[in-house]
């Protein structure tokens, strides 16, 4: 059956551009590419189509596609990353950096967000804040693997998506009971995106009437007991 706006799917992809991998599922690939994340869960994603749980352009492409379908995609510029804008690029005195500016160099300037270095002219520091991708045309091979039924994985695909988690998830009588890990407070991506979370939960998904969250903190284990001076 053919994936429909709304539609859970399970997603698997490789995308380059001009034959450089920057974005993969597949673990092994970043590794070869040179960008693997140790921090990253790899393998299969689960989003929702017509969500922009991905870049535009692959959202749209994944409408009308069946399970298993197996192909490649270009995405052009302005369905993916935008143009690249030439007001974007800021020139900064070289004496304002802290650190001495090279080429690549990554920096953040309030107001502006992270911009790249992208030459030092004199005493003049050329710093792009468009996306690294902007302008360029994405290639990518990509795999529906499934459609996803399951209310469980839905959420926990979810989860996956915006936190970079496994959680364990259990539902019953409209009850999504999601039991947090020890220091899921210090997470910043989970406090960033918990919200996000929950509020795609219940709009994607209907029978969900309740979301739980809880939180479980036992006594920590001690070396053992001191013993009483004589």
């Amino acid at each position: 059956m053919a994936i429909q706006d709304g539609d859970f799917v399970k997603l698997s992809y490789n995308g380059d551009v001009n034959g450089k991998i920057f974005d993969t599922t597949d673990e092994e690939e970043a590794k070869t590419a040179g960008i693997h994340n140790p921090l990253a869960l790899y393998g299969p994603i689960v989003i929702r189509a017509g969500s922009h749980h991905v870049i535009l352009g692959l959202d749209e492409a994944l409408i009308g596609k069946d399970e298993g379908f197996e192909g490649d995609l270009e995405v052009p510029p302005e369905k993916a990353y935008g143009l690249h804008d030439q007001k974007r690029v800021e020139s900064f005195p070289k004496n304002k950096f802290k650190e001495k500016p090279v080429k690549g160099m990554k920096i953040k300037v309030e107001k502006l967000g992270e911009g790249v270095v992208i030459d030092v002219i004199g005493g003049r520091v050329l710093v792009d804040f468009n996306h690294p991708l902007s302008g360029k045309t994405l290639n990518y091979h990509i795999k529906i693997e499934s459609k996803v039924e399951d209310l469980v994985d839905k959420v926990q695909g979810l989860i996956h998506l915006y936190a970079s988690r496994d959680m364990e998830i259990s539902f019953l009588d409209g009850n999504l009971t999601i039991n947090l890990p020890p220091g899921i407070n210090y997470d910043r991506l989970w406090i960033t995106w918990r919200s996000r979370i929950i509020h795609e939960s219940f709009e994607s998904i209907p029978d969900i009437r309740e979301i739980i969250l809880v939180e479980t903190l036992k006594r920590p284990e001690t070396s053992g007991q001191e013993t009483p001076e004589e």
